[in-house]
């Protein structure tokens, strides 16, 4: 059986050697510990991947925390399973839960397993209770949810003209111009006040601008 073990920080400015000093005390020579500089959000982890490669029936992995391996619950536990799958051991030095899944007889190291899996079923439930209150808020506020959509100066520029100058209702500048109606609503300034009084048509005579007096009659109208 050979003793691996991985360390992984987030970033290029970060230290591995808290973690590694820690593996070696464990009993795993440096040689044997892969790491990364990578975030656990990435794919694209080559010490791990080296390390997974590496790895045969019968070795043990050992990593300080859990989250080093993954960025979600769900993602270590998938991983725990897959080397469960291929008979591969792996320990956690410092969670508050600890996995042993080297001896399969340990009932305490599946009971880790188990507790990691249930964790993982909450954690996907309290993020999808969190996104759809956060939904609820932006749209009680009038706010539109989702991914902003970019609009075409132009083509905004062209709804414009058509809706003030074309004579052109809103569905019809929808089905030409692509742009959806919320954008359009969002994006369009208010259309030109309608006069509702002689009062707001330059064209009218200075009698007729004076409009209706509160009695109805025409100021200039004889």
């Amino acid at each position: 059986m050979a003793e691996l073990a991985y360390a992984r920080v987030s970033s290029e400015k970060q230290s591995l050697e808290r973690q590694i000093h820690a593996l070696t005390e464990a009993g795993i020579d440096r040689e044997r510990i892969y790491v990364d500089k990578k975030s656990g959000a990435s794919t694209d982890r080559p010490g791990l991947r080296k390390l997974l490669e590496y790895a045969r029936e019968g070795d043990r992995i050992t990593v300080l925390t859990l989250d080093r391996l993954g960025r979600t619950v769900r993602d270590t536990l998938n991983l725990i399973h897959e080397l469960d799958d291929r008979k591969i051991g792996l320990r956690n030095l410092a969670d508050p839960i600890k996995v042993d899944t080297t001896d399969p007889e340990d009932s305490m190291g599946h009971l880790a397993v188990l507790l990691l899996a249930m964790f993982a079923q909450m954690e996907r439930t309290y993020s999808a209770e969190r996104a759809a209150h956060a939904r609820a808020v932006v749209t009680a506020q009038g706010r539109r949810t989702g991914r902003p959509i970019t609009v075409d100066a132009a083509e905004l520029e062209r709804a414009l003209w058509m809706r003030d100058h074309g004579g052109c209702s809103m569905a019809a500048i929808v089905k030409k111009t692509k742009i959806p109606r919320s954008s359009l609503y969002r994006h369009l300034p208010p259309r030109p006040e309608v006069a509702l009084t002689a009062a707001g048509d330059g064209s009218m005579t200075e009698g007729l601008r004076a409009g209706p007096t509160r009695s109805g009659v025409g100021g200039g109208e004889s």
